[in-house]
């Protein structure tokens, strides 16, 4: 089985964010990881968009009931009407977590990731204790390629 990235951050974005995102997807597919987020806007879309682009699967864990609300490039929808609480769903499936930008939301998923022990890296979001501040996309890819070696 494929391991699975979760990419966590805002859903109302810069451009310049947006990228950094599809690049984070892209990263993630090319290094064979599924990727897990929100399945909206913003730092979602932009990583679904990456991941799909370079043959990578999306799973897109939604707060609503209606599995149309997924954004174009997700590959497997999953509704829960859920709300927020949605969040903890898509840390408890992903092995680690990317945050890119974001906000409460995004920082409720970075603590429910740093209680279950897993690892965060941010590029741009929360700078708190236990999360892994990086620069660029660069830096991320060094580092995930280091964990495979």
């Amino acid at each position: 089985m494929k391991p699975t990235a979760g990419v966590v951050g805002g859903a109302v974005v810069s451009n310049e964010v947006y990228e950094t995102a599809r690049q984070v997807g892209q990263l993630l597919a090319r290094l064979g990881y599924n990727v897990i987020c929100g399945g909206l806007s913003g730092v979602m879309e932009g990583a679904a968009r990456g991941a799909r682009e370079t043959g990578g699967d999306v799973i897109g864990v939604l707060p609503g009931p209606d599995t149309d609300a997924a954004n174009r490039f997700v590959t497997h929808p999953v509704a829960t009407n859920m709300g927020h609480a949605r969040n903890a769903v898509i840390v408890h499936s992903a092995n680690f977590l990317v945050a890119i930008d974001g906000e409460t939301g995004t920082l409720s998923e970075i603590a429910f990731a740093l209680k279950l022990g897993k690892r965060v890296f941010s590029l741009g979001s929360w700078d708190i204790a236990g999360v892994e501040q990086l620069e660029t996309v660069a830096d991320l890819e060094r580092l995930l390629t280091a964990m495979v070696d």
